[in-house]
């Protein structure tokens, strides 16, 4: 049987490599359920297409699983209510473009010359 302490360091483990690249992350409504061995939480970021989303997971001890349990859009005075708190995993913020030529499934059509 896993203590709560025990049961966050590796929710806290599997959060840093599975996450860690999205930070700065901040933690919110950390529930401990000790009869699951698990943890309800949520995470807190902002998303590079959506703005600030708050994002619902539960971290099961036993098998060593991050689930996702649904994600929520936030108001800006919610994110900076609580963006005042220290944030549970640092990180830079989220820089990618989502309408880059890059970052798109296919290339894009050529263009044929004009006169032709």
């Amino acid at each position: 049987m896993y203590t709560r302490q025990e049961v966050a360091a590796r929710r806290d483990q599997k959060v840093l490599t599975t996450l860690g690249e999205i930070g700065p992350l901040w933690l919110i409504n950390d529930v401990y359920r000790p009869l699951e061995e698990s943890l309800l939480f949520d995470l807190v970021y902002a998303h590079s297409e959506y703005g600030w989303v708050q994002q619902r997971f539960k971290f099961d001890a036993f098998n060593n699983v991050l689930y996702h349990m649904g994600v929520t859009r936030l108001t800006e005075a919610k994110a900076l209510e609580i963006q005042e708190g220290d944030p549970y995993l640092l990180g830079e913020v989220a820089t990618a473009v989502p309408v880059h030529p890059v970052n798109r499934l296919s290339p894009p059509l050529p263009v044929a010359p004009r006169g032709s």
